[in-house]
């Protein structure tokens, strides 16, 4: 369990971000301890991804502060604390689901007990292991996105749409993973627009609204 005093696992502070110098998103005050997930909820233009890219350190905010583990969130710290999932898989089309995961291991680490075979069965890709990236359909390619999450020693994962292009099925998939994390003390930010509810874990919301 995480001590009442231990600082949270993602603080952020006065956070803002412009794009030619219109406002998207801010400024923003939010936190998210281990064991919890944080649902970013909004519609299209809201700033939903983009803050995500930000707390990821792939853009750089207007103004704000971004602490990860009561420390400033320094690329190195970045890097060790976060597993990040886009809208685009990121994946490599003429590697095979398990050379995919073989190298993303290699540059991100991997869990201790953990290996991407296993990782496979557990989204669903079981007999899919020599299948080249760019063969499998979209769904399935989310699927693989989501084995390389679960690999992940990352405390803090950043999920953008991860209901996208999966059905019923693979819905119940991401919430399941989402428990695990969260029981294992790991922590969530969610992004949506609101059309599935929440896995049934300790949550804080945050709606950002389009910037006028």
């Amino acid at each position: 369990m995480t001590s009442d005093h231990a600082p949270p696992l993602l603080q952020a502070r006065g956070l803002s971000f412009s794009r030619n110098d219109e406002p998207v998103f801010g400024p923003l005050d939010f936190s998210v301890n281990a064991g919890e997930a944080l649902l970013v909820q909004g519609g299209n233009g809201a700033g939903k991804t983009t803050l995500l890219r930000v707390l990821a350190g792939l853009l750089r905010a207007d103004e704000g502060e971004i602490d990860i583990d009561g420390q400033p969130a320094q690329a190195a710290r970045r890097a060790r604390a976060i597993a990040y999932l886009s809208h685009l898989p990121g994946l490599k089309a003429d590697l095979s689901a398990l050379e995919n995961l073989d190298f993303l291991c290699g540059l991100h680490g991997r869990r201790r007990a953990q290996v991407p075979g296993n990782a496979l069965a557990i989204v669903g890709l079981a007999g899919y292991e020599d299948a080249l990236a760019r063969q499998l359909s979209a769904g399935q390619k989310k699927r693989l996105t989501l084995a390389r999450l679960w690999l992940s020693p990352a405390p803090l994962w950043l999920l953008d749409e991860p209901y996208a292009n999966l059905d019923l099925e693979g819905i119940e998939l991401v919430n399941r993973m989402v428990q695990a994390h969260l029981r294992d003390g790991g922590a969530a930010l969610v992004t949506t627009h609101g059309a599935y509810a929440a896995p049934p874990v300790r949550t804080r919301m945050l709606v950002m609204e389009k910037a006028a």
